[in-house]
């Protein structure tokens, strides 16, 4: 608990060195810590697609990495922002993989950053009907979506 309040803290720091009034709470789920943000100002953070919130998060992760060993995942969210685009994600992972089972033919989506592509597989791996796999050399990679 006291690495939560400490992540918390410099999480608050830093949007505060941003000039940015957010409140920091935090959030234990069964996928890891989550930071919320809330605020006026959180739409800095969630412009072009929430580039701030996921440097924000890659500082956070790089930071606490070692203390927070790799089984646990910290998730930086602003105004619910990275929650609704998780749940838009897993639908259109749902929606890509009937798509697939429909046509027989395997569907892409992406490219995806590493949380995204975990937030697509781990739906997909729902479906007892479907398979997904990542391909590309990059850290942006797409997701094969197709039928087992």
């Amino acid at each position: 608990m006291a690495l939560t309040t400490e992540i918390a803290g410099f999480v608050q720091q830093v949007v505060t060195a941003m000039g940015l009034a957010l409140t920091t709470t935090i959030e234990e789920g069964p996928d890891g810590t989550c930071v919320n943000l809330e605020g006026e100002d959180g739409g800095v953070l969630v412009r072009r697609g929430g580039e701030g919130l996921q440097a924000l998060q890659h500082v956070v992760a790089t930071t606490f990495r070692r203390q927070l060993g790799e089984d646990t995942r910290i998730t930086v969210d602003c105004n619910g922002f990275r929650k609704d685009k998780d749940a838009e994600l897993r639908q259109m992972a749902r929606h890509m993989a009937e798509k697939a089972k429909t046509s027989g033919m395997p569907q892409e989506m992406g490219p995806l950053n590493p949380y995204e592509r975990r937030i697509v597989h781990l739906a997909i791996a729902e479906d007892p009907g479907a398979t997904s796999e990542s391909i590309g050399d990059a850290v942006m990679k797409t997701v094969i979506i197709s039928t087992k």
